[in-house]
C-alpha cells in the first residue's frame, strides 16, 4: 500500500472519524469513493484526510452538510459567493447570539426573583412559566 493513500478505517483514524461517518459523507456526495479492486480494499487519497477535516471545520462554524458540499462546488474559484454564503452564515449565528442573550436575560430574571422569594409563595419561575400567555 502506498504512503500516500489509506483503507478506509486508516483513513478514519487519521482524519479522527467513524468509518460510517466517511461511508455517509460518501452516500451524500461529499467525498468520492474509490473504485474497488479486484482484490484488496479501496484506497483513499491523501487529499480525502483534508477534505474531512474542512467538513468537520466548517460543521464547527455551523454549516449544515448542504451548505458544505456548496462551499465544495465553489473550492478556491468563486471568493464573492463563498463571501456572501459566509455573511449569511453569520447574519443567522449573530440572530441566533441575541436570541439566546434575550433567553438568557429572562432566565436570570427568574433566578433573581426566586432567591428573594419567601418559601410561602409559589416559585416564581414555576409560576411566570405556567401562565397562559396566549390569552393575553
Amino acid at each position: 500500500m502506498p504512503a500516500s493513500s489509506f483503507t478506509i478505517g486508516a483513513l478514519a483514524k487519521q482524519a479522527g472519524v467513524n468509518v460510517e461517518t466517511i461511508r455517509y459523507y460518501q452516500r451524500i456526495g461529499l467525498i468520492l469513493e474509490p473504485e474497488k479492486p479486484r482484490s484488496g480494499y479501496r484506497q483513499y487519497p491523501h487529499a480525502a484526510i483534508a477534505r474531512i477535516r474542512f467538513i468537520q471545520r466548517a460543521q464547527q462554524l455551523g454549516f449544515t452538510l448542504a451548505e458544505i458540499a456548496h462551499l465544495l462546488q465553489l473550492e478556491d474559484g468563486n471568493c464573492a459567493e463563498t463571501r456572501v454564503i459566509a455573511e449569511q452564515k453569520l447574519s443567522l449565528i449573530e440572530d441566533k447570539i441575541q436570541h439566546l442573550q434575550t433567553m438568557a436575560d429572562v432566565l436570570q430574571s427568574h433566578v433573581r426573583e426566586c432567591k428573594i422569594s419567601s418559601g410561602n409563595q409559589p416559585c416564581p419561575l414555576i409560576a411566570s412559566l405556567s401562565q397562559d400567555k396566549s390569552s393575553s
